[in-house]
């Protein structure tokens, strides 16, 4: 009974890869490459970071008008109900010396000043003077911002390319793995068959069946858990890349392990190029540029104005008048409150320059656990090198005396079994050491 349930079990587990492997073959196949270039192309945080960097050019457009004049254009009307009089004594202006005295005027006379409908229209200019250098220092830091945006964007597309390397190495990984549970499993199938056999023929009377019936599912399971494995690393690999399928088949690319440079030469060239040391530069220049305005804005402002004006409906002011003048404005009270504001910025200095040192450490450390890693598994990667070398004479060997009838079926596919976790183990180390150069070079802004 049990072993009809394992038989069952068998039949399952190879109708289910069986359906898989025929949809893999109408499956479009992706190379790194193109994984790559589809998750930069579809990815939401980058288009974040470009409309932001669309984002802070305007407002370097913004800023860069507030160097020139700033006009200002007014007209205003309005309806007086009541219009002012002036009233003129009698005599005011003099008197006739006749008989009788005649007074000018010679009664007191009043006069309506202005009109109801009263128009004006005028325009008028500003031009700052000392305020120029604190624009300029404003632009500065606007054009940091650019910047830094431009290097945030820069390290999402390297951690979407490491993300991407990690799931399509992983993938191959847990293919190749898959292999050697397909051997196992292929040999426990032959492991039991013969004991049934054997038992059938009457050739052994007892023998640990149920132990063989557990070792093939203990292999069956595997292969179920390494076929989850892979459509989780698959269906991540697709929601990354954006692209519109239920799943897709990886291009297989054999190992090829790159040489690396001495460690000290990827610290020099981190202290460079390395993308968080960048931003963290940058976060230091602009606070002291933020340190700079705070100075700056001690500076009274002083600035010319001119302009122009025309109304019509009050007599007593002119109906055109140009003008020019300059003029000043100075808040007393910044002189103390800049003197709070020029600490705060000093402090954010010190955090930037403790930042940059810890970034320093931090990188310098990832560095040498990179390369660390990369000496250990160059070592893995020889010693697999030898054991696949000597399983493949060893299964030489074995199908010479299969040849020969010299050894039976479950000697060689146990050679088999072996030979294949061999190449697994070594297909793995060499992506292992392609993923860890692949480290190295994000730490170094490559």
């Amino acid at each position: 009974m049990k072993h009809n349930i394992y038989s069952l079990l068998s039949l399952l587990l190879f109708l289910t890869c069986y359906s898989i492997s025929l949809q893999a073959q109408d499956v479009t196949s992706y190379s790194l490459q193109q994984l790559t270039d589809s998750a930069l192309k579809n990815n939401h945080a980058l288009s974040i970071k470009d409309w932001q960097i669309k984002e802070r050019l305007a407002k370097i457009t913004e800023d860069k008008i507030k160097k020139y004049p700033s006009s200002t254009l007014n007209s205003n009307y309005q309806y007086n109900f009541i219009l002012g009089e002036i009233t003129i004594p009698a005599g005011t202006i003099g008197e006739v010396p006749l008989t009788p005295i005649v007074y000018l005027p010679n009664t007191d006379r009043s006069f309506k000043v202005g009109d109801h409908n009263n128009y004006s229209i005028g325009v008028s200019a500003y031009q700052p003077l000392t305020q120029q250098a604190k624009i300029k220092t404003g632009l500065d830091i606007d054009r940091a911002d650019v910047i830094l945006t431009e290097k945030e964007k820069f390290k999402i597309s390297l951690q979407i390319k490491q993300v991407v390397e990690r799931l399509y190495y992983g993938t191959l990984i847990a293919q190749k793995q898959l292999e050697e549970v397909r051997a196992k499993l292929e040999l426990a199938n032959a492991k039991l068959s013969d004991v049934e056999n054997a038992l059938l023929a009457g050739k052994i009377i007892t023998v640990n069946k149920a132990g063989l019936q557990a070792n093939l599912a203990d292999e069956e399971q595997s292969m179920l858990k390494l076929n989850i494995q892979i459509q989780d690393y698959l269906g991540d690999i697709i929601n990354l890349t954006g692209i519109q399928a239920t799943t897709i088949k990886l291009e297989e690319k054999e190992p090829d392990p790159q040489a690396v440079e001495v460690v000290d030469a990827y610290k020099n060239t981190a202290m460079n190029s390395n993308v968080d040391l960048q931003i963290a530069s940058i976060n230091k220049s602009k606070a002291l540029l933020a340190m700079k305005v705070a100075r700056q804005s001690n500076i009274p402002e002083v600035g010319l104005i001119a302009g122009y004006s025309y109304q019509k409906g009050n007599p007593l002011l002119p109906s055109n008048n140009p003008f020019l003048g300059i003029n000043l404005r100075w808040n007393i009270q910044d002189i103390f409150s800049n003197k709070g504001i020029m600490k705060q910025r000093e402090f954010q200095v010190k955090q930037a320059e403790e930042n940059i040192e810890n970034t320093k450490e931090q990188v310098n450390n990832d560095i040498d656990k990179a390369y660390r890693k990369i000496n250990q598994i160059r070592e893995l990667i020889s010693v697999a090198k030898k054991t696949v070398a000597f399983r493949k004479e060893e299964m030489k060997l074995e199908v010479d005396k299969q040849a020969a009838g010299l050894n039976v079926k479950t000697d060689l596919l146990n050679t088999k079994a072996l030979l294949a976790k061999a190449e697994a183990d070594m297909y793995a180390a060499q992506l292992s050491y392609t993923l860890a150069v692949l480290d190295l070079k994000f730490l170094t802004g490559q």
